[in-house]
């Protein structure tokens, strides 16, 4: 009777090893096959940049070029101003990262661990303004910076990053909510006031949390393309979103250098997310610890 019972166990033991598996062969599959599908665009663009234009095309089509060719990226680089283009979209990016870090903290803060009235009602507005899409109030916008004659300026890329964005601020108020209140608490005991708190406490804690917030709005406004089409229009102010524009023609498109092109504009993106990568992570698993 004992040995039938241990029969038992084992094939119940057996199955579900095999279930488990089975499980994990399968999710390791699927995250396989994602991991193809997301990373094909950017494997096209890089074999693509080391083609010729004619390579690009001949069939049948190869994924890999027949002949390597590295004259694509100094071509780019001279067909158009593309260091001017990466200059105004590098001083847009530092001043507009620089913007969202230093209000977005504040903002945040004052909402998690300041009590006063009203600051439920401002949370659960700049939730909502994030249901309202940039297409509705561009335009609005669009005449309020023009009747201050401020188009043609990376004014309205910039200021609006001075007074944060709901995002940001919500991802960071999760992030200081989730601080013990007795840490302030005992702060508080010690005589900081509440600048003190925020400066010597509060910030520092928050590094994961700000890098996460200082990833976004660089990718944001490094690759923003909308907002510069509407605001700018001298070919001395354009970003590189917008000057790349200039490799396609009415009738072709040298695709091969367009990808050269686009490879050095992504590669700063590429390496500065692979430099704050482990803050990053950290930033989003701890940022919804408590509402």
């Amino acid at each position: 009777m004992r040995g039938v019972n241990n029969m038992d166990n084992l094939r119940i033991a057996n199955r579900g090893y095999l279930k488990t598996l089975i499980g994990t062969i399968l999710f390791f599959a699927m995250v396989i096959i994602l991991g193809i599908i997301f990373f094909s665009p950017f494997l096209i663009m890089l074999t693509t940049a080391f083609k010729t234009n004619r390579d690009a095309f001949t069939l049948p089509v190869k994924l890999f070029p027949r002949t390597i060719v590295f004259d694509n990226f100094p071509k780019a680089v001279a067909t158009i101003p593309y260091w001017l283009y990466m200059r105004n979209t590098a001083y847009i990016t530092v001043l507009s990262v620089m913007g969202q870090i230093i209000i977005t903290p504040m903002v945040a803060y004052s909402l998690a661990k300041i009590q006063w009235k009203g600051s439920r009602i401002i949370s659960g507005l700049l939730m909502a303004t994030m249901m309202i899409p940039f297409t509705v109030t561009m335009i609005p916008l669009y005449r309020i910076y023009s009747q201050l004659h401020l188009t043609n300026t990376y004014v309205p890329l910039i200021l609006p990053t001075f007074f944060g964005k709901a995002f940001y601020i919500i991802i960071v108020r999760q992030f200081f909510a989730g601080l013990p209140n007795s840490l302030m608490e005992a702060a508080r005991i010690d005589g900081a006031n509440e600048f003190q708190r925020y400066v010597q406490i509060a910030l520092p804690l928050s590094k994961p949390a700000l890098t996460t917030v200082g990833i976004y709005a660089f990718l944001d406004a490094w690759s923003d393309y909308l907002a510069p089409m509407i605001y700018i229009s001298k070919p001395d102010k354009l970003t590189l979103s917008l000057g790349m524009q200039q490799f396609l023609s009415q009738y072709s498109v040298d695709w091969a250098l367009l990808m050269a092109a686009a490879l050095i504009f992504v590669f700063p993106v590429i390496v500065f997310f692979l430099f704050f990568q482990r803050y990053f992570v950290q930033g989003i698993s701890t940022s919804g610890l408590k509402a």
